[in-house]
């Protein structure tokens, strides 16, 4: 009897002390804590910007226990809010940590003046941008009143080949960026056209040498103009795109070229004296 139960103990510890090895890997199966994490961070997009669990689950691919789970979790530290309703949407937390980040937070706060100036004078949009992997993603847009309607947002990402902002990230990106968009058909937005790959690498060589991209967008309400001039920082580093988006019936492209020349040249003096 004492044998029985002095080998049923040892058992037990043996299992005890399994659970509690396998409780620190990551699991034979499924992804781990922080991937699912992301995933429901990543469900939300400007189309979701609140979610019920039920849509949080099936959009993170993630059952809806485990989804429960997690979101309470992130909501306890921020990254989720909850509203009166039960449905969940990005918390605060979030944008305090996101303005942390220097390609972001940090390039805006030279950019601002600059920003301002160009909106005083053209009485549309201006925007900052920066290229994260294969798009562009719009740090800071200052819009007037009476600007023309965009969908662009701050925080939204952008083509690389469909915007003037995007051009010019991509002519003064490293070449093996360049070369990996250049390796797949690309398609102009919105018109869907297969953009030739030697079209796409004058355009890119031309953006280079003059240091200014200009994209014309065709749209069935109102066609854009977009004008964009790299931003460099500390070693002629690229730092970031400005542009200013105007519609094509009082575009001058040139003219506002020039414009957005001094002023990209202006952030970048800053940028390099910091």
């Amino acid at each position: 009897m004492y044998r029985e139960r002095d080998a049923n103990q040892w058992n037990a510890e043996v299992v005890v002390t399994e659970s509690v090895r396998v409780r620190g890997r990551r699991p034979p199966h499924g992804e781990p804590v922080v991937d699912r994490a992301l995933s429901l961070l990543s469900a939300f997009d400007a189309e979701h910007r609140t979610l019920t669990l039920a849509e949080l689950s099936r959009r993170a691919g993630i059952p809806p226990s485990s989804a429960l789970r997690l979101a309470n979790r992130l909501v306890d530290w921020g990254a989720l809010e909850r509203d009166d309703s039960g449905r969940f949407c990005v918390g605060l937390r979030l944008l305090e940590v996101a303005t942390l980040a220097p390609r972001g937070h940090g390039l805006r706060q030279v950019a601002l003046p600059f920003m301002n100036d160009l909106a005083e004078v053209t009485h549309q949009h201006v925007q900052l941008a920066v290229r994260d992997g294969m798009q562009a993603m719009l740090v800071e847009r200052l819009s007037a009143h009476q600007a023309t309607p965009v969908d662009y947002r701050i925080g939204g990402r952008l083509p690389l080949h469909s915007t003037g902002v995007g051009l010019a990230l991509l002519a003064f990106a490293p070449k093996e960026v360049q070369e990996e968009l250049l390796a797949k058909p690309v398609y102009s937005e919105p018109d869907n056209r297969l953009i030739s790959a030697d079209v796409l690498r004058r355009t890119l060589a031309e953006v280079r040498r003059e240091r200014l991209a200009i994209f014309r967008r065709e749209d069935e309400h109102e066609s854009i103009v977009s004008v964009a001039a790299p931003v460099f920082g500390r070693g002629d580093t690229l730092a970031g795109v400005l542009g200013v988006l105007v519609p094509k019936r009082v575009a001058q492209p040139r003219r506002l070229g020039l414009a957005v020349q001094t002023a990209a040249r202006g952030i970048s003096r800053e940028l390099a004296g910091r």
